[in-house]
């Protein structure tokens, strides 16, 4: 059994621990929010946090994750209220939507940092992220409107 710690709540998986976090996030939790996008963390649909940073779930082995603080786009926020999450709907930013969790989660990331990015701060952090619809401009929006929020709150991400 391996004991995982995801959003703030401990589960016990019977898992191989070579099997990516991806799976045990999704098949064996329930957390369906983390997205299969590639299988070799080159389209940055499944990141999730690992203490905190980025990590591309699909590659990453659960026995990695054991122990550790696993928060998922279901974590980022109680009532979906996340700066990220407020600015992505008021932006309009997603078209499909498939990327977005993937999106959102290395966003915060890039805000925890750089509580107000540059353009290219944000090109620069997002580049790893495709979005097949082409919603680049409205992220980069988004993240920027997160920023002043976050600002607002008087808080960071």
């Amino acid at each position: 059994m391996i004991n995982l710690n995801v959003n703030h709540k401990v589960y016990q998986v019977d898992a191989d621990p070579n099997m990516p976090l991806l799976w045990v996030i999704r098949d064996l939790i329930g957390l369906t929010g983390t997205k299969y996008g590639c299988g070799v963390a080159q389209c940055g649909a499944c990141v999730v946090h690992l203490n905190g940073e980025a990590v591309r779930s699909c590659v990453t082995k659960v026995s990695r994750a054991e122990g550790q603080q696993v928060t998922t786009i279901e974590g980022l926020s109680a009532q979906n209220n996340h700066p990220l999450q407020v600015a992505w709907n008021e932006e309009n930013v997603p078209q499909c939507g498939y990327c977005h969790s993937g999106q959102i989660m290395s966003a915060a990331v890039l805000l925890r940092e750089k509580a107000d990015p540059t353009d290219q701060d944000i090109d620069d952090a997002m580049a790893g992220n495709l979005c097949r619809c082409g919603t680049y401009l409205r992220i980069r929006k988004a993240i920027h409107l997160a920023a002043e929020l976050q600002k607002k709150e008087g808080g960071s991400v």
